[in-house]
Order: C-alpha cells, then sequence, then structure tokens
C-alpha cells in the first residue's frame, strides 16, 4: 500500500485569527478559503510540503453535532483540550523566536523532554495545542 497523510483537521473560531496564525506566525501557504464570516474552511501547509494540509474548520458545522455535543467542544476548546498538532522543525530555537515574535501565544519554550525529544508549544487563536519538536 501506499498510503500517505494528505490533510488532518483543526477547529477555529475566528477565521481571521486562525489565518493569521498559520499563516503569518508559522509561515504556512494558505491553499484554499472557502465560506463566509465565520463559517470558512481554510486550508493551509508548509511551502515545502505541497501534499500535507492543515484544514481549519468551524467546529461544530456538521448538521448531526448535538446542542450539548456542540457546548461540550466549545468547552473543550476554552480549556485547550480539543485539538493540537504535532509540527517538527531542524532549528527550533530559530523557530521557537520567530514564531513569538510574531505575536503567537507561548506555553512552552523550548525544552528537553525526558522521553527523548526536544520541543516547544504554542496556543492557535482556538486554543489548539501546536508542539513544534525538534528534527535530529
Amino acid at each position: 500500500m501506499d498510503v500517505t497523510i494528505h490533510t488532518t483537521y483543526l477547529p477555529h473560531l475566528d477565521p481571521d485569527a486562525s489565518l493569521a496564525f498559520y499563516r503569518d506566525a508559522l509561515g504556512f501557504e494558505v491553499r484554499s478559503d472557502v465560506g463566509q464570516g465565520t463559517m470558512r474552511w481554510i486550508t493551509v501547509g508548509p511551502t515545502n510540503q505541497p501534499g500535507t494540509s492543515i484544514l481549519l474548520a468551524p467546529p461544530a458545522a456538521d448538521p448531526g453535532i448535538t446542542d450539548e455535543e456542540r457546548r461540550t467542544i466549545t468547552a473543550m476548546m476554552a480549556k485547550g483540550t480539543y485539538g493540537w498538532v504535532l509540527l517538527a522543525s531542524r532549528d527550533l530555537d530559530e523557530t521557537f523566536e520567530t514564531v513569538r515574535s510574531r505575536g503567537a501565544e507561548v506555553v512552552q519554550e523550548p525544552t528537553e523532554q525526558p522521553y527523548g525529544i526536544r520541543d516547544c508549544a504554542f496556543r492557535d487563536p482556538a486554543g489548539n495545542l501546536v508542539r513544534i519538536q525538534e528534527v535530529r
């Protein structure tokens, strides 16, 4: 089999703020932006990986989601426990300083983890945890 990761999903509450984080702070390119208002589906990804994307989407747009589920999703997003993504960089310190200088909310500065990796973490405008791991 030849299976690759094409697109993964993260929720957004404010498409413009999320777009600013992923495009302006992380340097991802915008591949598509459809919809209007808060009901926008935005696809972003690293410029050097055209086959891998993140879809930023309204979290409760599915008509099959109940009001109770919407409340749960909203509460989890507010706590930062609903969505996360793990990215990688060859120069973690430079990446960290660049993303921080562009106004991203820092959760954790570059740290050597006891399980053998070095990483840092940011929170995007929707509360999603964005960890960046150093490639060694």
